[in-house]
């Protein structure tokens, strides 16, 4: 009886991003997250234009991309982005469809230090991975929710194993993670787990570094010496990190300032037990807007620059806490007006417009707490 020839090999699409480019799509993610909007259409287009004006603050987007994207009210979607502060996307309803229109995203441009630090090659690529994944066959045709829920798991999701679907999943895209299933992008959903299909691994954004080719490296990616950093950074900028640098009160080494100003900057989210524990702390501590703003007028008279998230509340003797806390807990002060900072450029902290004018720094009990530090 003759045999019966093997099915060919089917090789495997190369991945589209290496590891750090993986961590940069995620960042994109969580920035994503970080916006108030609501509704899977909105996001969806906020993505894309982030994406695009990662480096700069401005992205260049068509009549042609806004109607790739199928969403399904584009005109409310347009209209969504404008609470935000982004502008320049009115002009992509009416228009013809290849004149390229720039949408301005004062969010990502102007900062000391960008939200979305991308070179450009890892943004060329997280652009080009978030269309890939966007026309991916199993995905297609389906919602914009399922579609953006797409590129959440893809992002997080490791290439041959299970992941964990992201805290921060919009919840229109929670609910559109079986369509995902039915079609083909996900092999197995389980609760909040899930497996990537196979014709889809490519997209994964959390592949072991060892699958990485040597030969792909991105010059500008590299990062540079921390005095190399100091020297292309703004002279306002300059000016703050000499001052955390060399200031004989923190008397901090060189290394922790260094990781702090040049490592990315991704927004914090929060997670449940957090809130739990912020309303625990609140309790514990209530009324603290006053004294962390008289704290942080001290402490800045002192040093010469604001205090750090860790040293205002260890200072404060708000107790231990976890990071996640600490960060929670300040976030909620300069929301109350309480304190401003110069997100996320470290040792920022500073009263803010509800702290009313407090006694010289000499006086003030807050400077009693400084010494105590």
């Amino acid at each position: 009886m003759p045999s019966v020839p093997a099915a060919p090999a089917v090789k495997p699409n190369p991945f589209l991003l290496t590891p750090r480019q993986g961590e940069a799509a995620r960042a994109l993610l969580a920035y994503l997250g970080s916006l108030p909007l609501k509704g899977a259409d909105a996001q969806l287009l906020a993505l894309v234009v982030a994406v695009r004006a990662a480096r700069g603050g401005v992205g260049n987007l068509t009549g042609q991309d806004l109607r790739s994207l199928r969403l399904a009210d584009t005109e409310a979607a347009v209209a969504a982005l404008a609470p935000l502060g982004w502008h320049g996307q009115d002009a992509l309803i009416g228009g013809d469809l290849v004149t390229p229109v720039k949408v301005t995203v004062p969010d990502l441009g102007d900062r000391p230090v960008p939200r979305l630090p991308f070179g450009k090659v890892m943004r060329s690529r997280v652009s080009g991975w978030t269309t890939r994944t966007l026309a991916a066959k199993p995905v297609k045709k389906t919602s914009t929710a399922a579609r953006l829920a797409a590129l959440f798991l893809a992002a997080h999701g490791p290439a041959d194993a299970y992941g964990t679907v992201p805290a921060h999943l919009p919840d229109e895209c929670g609910a559109a993670l079986p369509e995902l299933l039915a079609r083909g992008f996900l092999l197995e959903l389980d609760g909040r787990r899930y497996l990537l299909a196979q014709a889809v691994r490519h997209l994964s954004g959390t592949r072991p570094p060892s699958d990485t080719p040597p030969a792909v490296r991105e010059p500008e990616e590299e990062l540079p010496s921390w005095d190399e950093w100091k020297d292309r950074a703004s002279v306002a900028l300059r000016r703050h990190v000499e001052a955390v640098e060399q200031c004989p009160e923190c008397a901090l080494s060189t290394a922790r300032v260094s990781e702090a100003f040049m490592r990315k900057a991704v927004p914090a989210q929060f997670q449940e037990r957090t809130r739990t524990a912020y309303g625990a702390w609140e309790a514990k501590f209530p009324d603290q807007g006053p004294v962390a703003a008289e704290f942080a007028a001290a402490f800045r008279a002192e040093h010469g620059h604001g205090p750090s998230v860790k040293q205002l509340c260890k200072a404060l003797g708000w107790g231990k806490m976890s990071r996640e806390l600490r960060i929670h807990v300040i976030r909620r002060l300069i929301s109350e007006g309480w304190l401003t900072n110069t997100e996320p450029v470290p040792w920022t902290l500073r009263p803010g417009k509800a702290a009313q004018p407090g006694p010289p720094a000499a006086t003030a009990p807050a400077a009693a707490a400084v010494r105590r530090r």
